[in-house]
């Protein structure tokens, strides 16, 4: 290519980017999407949430749903999140201790609860008091449960199970998933008996009902906290907090079961 031709195709890209400048080129396009890292069971909430405040950040953010210990060490390894929406404060802290977030925007934003589930033709009943029979529910099946030692609704799950006094019995046959989704697949598709999930995961799957709701004293409270993570400089991050934390955010995450924990703000 002769080097009057380079200069010519060099001259035409300075001219095309200029012109896509003049034509309304943001900033936020030259930063790449937005990316938010979300506990798993905040999927159908915030999917909705994303879209409605969409317009007011200036685009729908690209999100990462997965269990919050995954994601947290996702953070901690570089991966370019620029929000973190834990189901649990643990893994929050775990990152705020080590500096990955932004600790002023650090926020308590939800609550919910944990429930024992059955397919919904079971014909199973249960009644959660210290010493109930779970071990019998089961019969030669397993329970469905997020992985016990990482993940929030595992580690919720086990701990209420302890405090009932009843993890010993069923310990052995404890199905573990990766995240707390995954644990309602086992249960939906009847290749599980039972499972614990929360109470948003079970409203969200016709295809499980709920037996009953594990009584809140029986395990540490269940917050969702929220934060940007400190390496992001992405210009909608603070928008998409601001958006979370507004009446038409709170309509619709208490339309899926979850409890508003942070004030509300201005639309």
């Amino acid at each position: 290519m002769s080097p009057h031709r380079k200069a010519g195709l060099a001259c035409a890209s300075v001219l095309a980017g200029a012109l896509a400048l003049a034509a309304g080129a943001s900033p936020l396009m030259a930063q790449g999407k937005l990316t938010v890292f979300a506990a798993a069971s905040l999927k159908n909430a915030l999917d909705e949430v994303n879209a409605a405040c969409a317009a007011d950040v200036g685009e729908k953010a690209t999100i990462s749903y997965a269990g919050s210990s995954a994601l947290a060490r996702q953070i901690e390894q570089g991966a370019p999140a620029d929000v973190f929406i834990s189901a649990d404060l643990a893994w929050m802290a775990y990152l705020s201790e080590r500096n990955l977030t932004r600790k002023d925007t650090e926020l308590e934003l939800l609550g919910n609860r944990i429930v024992l589930v059955a397919p919904a033709d079971s014909t199973s009943a249960a009644e959660i008091v210290p010493g109930f029979d779970l071990a019998g529910l089961l019969g030669d099946g397993k329970l469905a449960m997020a992985n016990v030692d990482a993940v929030p609704a595992g580690r919720y799950g086990k701990a209420a199970l302890e405090k009932l006094g009843v993890w010993a019995s069923v310990e052995a046959d404890v199905a573990q998933a990766e995240n707390v989704r995954a644990a309602l697949a086992l249960v939906s598709t009847g290749e599980a008996p039972a499972g614990i999930v929360y109470q948003t995961d079970a409203a969200a799957d016709p295809k499980v009902r709920i037996l009953a709701t594990f009584p809140q004293e029986t395990h540490p409270p269940i917050v969702y906290p929220v934060a940007q993570i400190a390496a992001s400089t992405h210009e909608a991050a603070a928008p998409f907090l601001d958006c979370l934390q507004t009446g038409k955010a709170r309509a619709l995450f208490e339309k899926q079961g979850f409890t508003v924990l942070a004030p509300v703000a201005s639309n």
